[in-house]
């Protein structure tokens, strides 16, 4: 698939399009956006991180901190929406379950007002396993990066 085939800005897949997509809800549904992607290949997630999110409460009262769990999950996520859209009807009635996390790394931490841009690539597919890497940015700079695995099931 192309660049020009990819998805545009116009015609970014909505808050509405994702929980169609996949089934988390508020307050694990953690992308809000997805500004690009390209069938089979990579997907560019947006979470708006803010202050009234619960996990905020007791990480840290001090100095909010999203929780380096909660970044990984943001990337498998994004990736899953990466998945169904890949698939098409072909994902119909079935869920992506994260298997592993290889490598992953924090670089600095995102807090409240941040948006974190979710850059996930697919590695390769294998049945029903695909493999990524994904990579979380706050304005230029790299905040975490993991590779990871997930499975389509059966739902």
């Amino acid at each position: 698939m192309t660049k020009a085939e990819s998805t545009d800005q116009a015609d970014a897949l909505d808050i509405s399009r994702i929980m169609e997509m996949i089934p988390h809800r508020y307050p694990m549904l953690l992308v809000d956006r997805v500004v690009d992607i390209v069938a089979g290949e990579s997907a560019v997630g947006i979470k708006n991180v803010t202050i009234n999110e619960p996990q905020f409460q007791g990480h840290f009262p001090q100095r909010a901190v999203m929780p380096g769990v909660l970044i990984v999950e943001a990337m498998a996520q994004t990736a899953g929406v990466l998945v169904v859209h890949s698939m098409g009807a072909e994902a119909e009635g079935k869920l992506v379950y994260f298997m592993s996390i290889d490598k992953c790394r924090f670089r600095r931490p995102v807090g409240p007002g941040d948006v974190m841009h979710i850059h996930v690539v697919k590695e390769r597919s294998r049945g029903n396993v695909w493999r990524f890497k994904g990579k979380v940015y706050v304005d230029d700079h790299l905040c975490s990066e993991a590779g990871f695995a997930a499975m389509l099931v059966e739902e």
